[in-house]
């Protein structure tokens, strides 16, 4: 590359006795990838719950706007991209060549009750992607004929294309389920908050549970009490559950996969470590996803990737912190794009930084049909020998 410049109802019993029961196979981590945090070892049961408290956590990351309430139809996912070939909400086919599906596309509001987190829920987006891709649209009030952007397009993270993939800073999960060879399902997910980070590493799901029960970890039963307001031991299945009316369990002590009863944070960095999935989505999966499937936590802030077309594009998406280290962004996009470009293809560098620096999401064509034409080196300027510009000077004054 030339750069240029399922168990049912199990009532009293709390899910960390599952946990503990089930649990007992040790997390396949990435020998590159951060293990999970001492933290969760030794307390397997404050790392595994989702916190009663997050709705104010939630309110307040979400600009302490009124909750909005996701209406019956929300969940309808009848608007697909034409190409999709009517397939189920999620699914898309895999490209013969490259590593790009979807397409982006745009709606207009009909309905003035209708919100922007409505509207993502609807067409299988998360709120962080809804918001960056309508930065000017008002999340609570769109307004009737407001044009929304739905940005369903995507580059398949850069790890293997098997079992599920979950890539933390995009807030999205892949599965390529073993079944189907030619399909892939993508769904935005949230993920654990700064203080309570989701692991990098390769585990397997274990067991499935139905209207699972919740144990509030101890941390969370002081904290309640200290304020006068005692936590119960157990939450039975029900509209006040944080884990929703599915879950299915990692090898990795004290995470899952789940549901939950605040749909409106799916696609935020609001669980305590678990990975979070709208009702349908994990209700659909969770009937699905065989026991065993490879789950590979994964951590790429910057993709790119091949379109059908031969463009080449790249995105970036805000990193989490806890993952920085020695991480270097614009060195890792470039070594990617390097990795993906022969060296006779001219790839101007300031775009690639400008995606690093301003990390939205947004598409960005490098090269190829799409890709804007590269403007031309400036000339370089000749300049004027001193000796005859002196001579000249001097004639014109004998002169």
């Amino acid at each position: 590359m030339n750069i240029r410049d399922t168990f049912t109802l199990w009532g009293p019993t709390s899910l960390a006795v599952l946990l503990a029961a089930s649990l007992s196979s040790p997390a396949f981590a990435q020998q590159a990838a951060t293990q999970a945090d001492p933290q969760v070892q030794e307390q397997p049961q404050e790392r595994s719950q989702e916190q009663s408290q997050e709705q104010s956590k939630e309110q307040s990351q979400e600009q302490t706007q009124p909750q909005a309430d996701i209406s019956i139809d929300a969940v309808d996912s009848a608007a697909q991209v034409a190409d999709q070939d009517e397939l189920p909400r999620g699914h898309f086919r895999l490209p013969e060549q490259g590593d790009v599906i979807g397409e982006h596309y745009t709606v207009i509001v009909e309905d003035p009750e209708q919100t922007l987190i409505d509207i993502a829920r609807r067409h299988n987006i998360g709120y962080e992607e809804i918001r960056m891709a309508n930065p000017d649209v008002s999340l609570w009030v769109p307004g009737v004929g407001t044009e929304v952007v739905i940005p369903a397009k995507y580059i398949l993270p850069p790890a293997p294309r098997e079992g599920v993939v979950v890539n933390l800073s995009e807030l999205r999960l892949y599965y390529y389920p073993a079944n189907k060879p030619g399909i892939v399902e993508t769904y935005p997910v949230s993920v654990g908050r700064e203080e309570f980070a989701t692991p990098v590493g390769i585990t397997r799901t274990t067991v499935k549970v139905k209207d699972p029960a919740w144990a509030p970890p101890a941390s969370m039963r002081r904290e309640a009490a200290e304020r006068g307001d005692p936590a119960p031991s157990v939450v039975p299945p029900g509209p006040d559950n944080p884990l929703g009316e599915h879950a299915i369990l990692l090898a990795m002590p004290s995470y899952l996969i789940h549901g939950t009863n605040r749909p409106d944070g799916v696609g935020m960095r609001v669980s305590r470590g678990c990975i979070r999935m709208y009702p349908e989505d994990i209700k659909s999966l969770y009937e699905r996803l065989p026991s065993g499937t490879q789950v590979n936590l994964m951590d790429a802030p910057f993709k790119a990737g091949w379109a059908a077309d031969g463009t080449l594009f790249v995105q970036s998406f805000p990193q989490l912190q806890e993952n920085v280290g020695d991480f270097e962004p614009l060195l890792n996009a470039l070594e990617r794009v390097n990795a993906l470009t022969e060296n006779n293809i001219e790839i101007d560098s300031a775009q690639i930084e400008r995606a690093v620096e301003a990390p939205d999401g947004q598409f960005i064509a490098l090269y190829g049909p799409q890709a804007p034409e590269l403007e031309p080196e400036p000339e370089p300027v000749k300049l004027i020998n001193e000796v005859e510009l002196s001579a000249s000077s001097s004639a014109n004054q004998e002169s």
